[in-house]
């Protein structure tokens, strides 16, 4: 089954060799966003703005697939400090409703001043 790579407006363009959004089939995926803005600054603040902007950017990438944030089934989520998972889960409530995607949350170590980075599967309809 081909792949369809898509690049967003509105979502900074990656340096790296990758691609922010992958179309197999009826299933969607992002690559790790984080809380870059549209050009590419990181914005300020603590993990609920950057959990704000992360989940913003998956949103840009799964709506230029086709997709709502309700049609996540899967979530991966990378942060700092497993400390700050209270204050993540506050504004992840703000994205998702019930029943919320299955979703893994681990602590990783991220470039410098990025203290959260997501990642989402979703199903699109046929």
């Amino acid at each position: 089954m081909p792949r369809q790579a898509l690049q967003p407006e509105g979502l900074a363009k990656p340096k790296p060799p990758y691609s922010p959004v992958v179309v197999t089939g009826e299933t969607v995926y992002t690559a790790g966003q984080v809380a870059y803005d549209a050009d590419g600054t990181l914005v300020g603040g603590g993990i609920a703005e950057q959990t704000r902007q992360v989940l913003d950017n998956v949103r840009t990438c799964l709506e230029a697939a086709g997709c709502t944030m309700d049609d996540v089934v899967k979530v991966t989520a990378f942060l700092v400090d497993l400390s700050e998972v209270a204050a993540y889960n506050e504004v992840y409530r703000e994205f998702f409703d019930e029943p919320y995607p299955a979703r893994s949350t681990v602590q990783a170590g991220l470039a410098p001043g990025v203290l959260v980075e997501i990642e989402a599967v979703a199903r699109r309809a046929s």
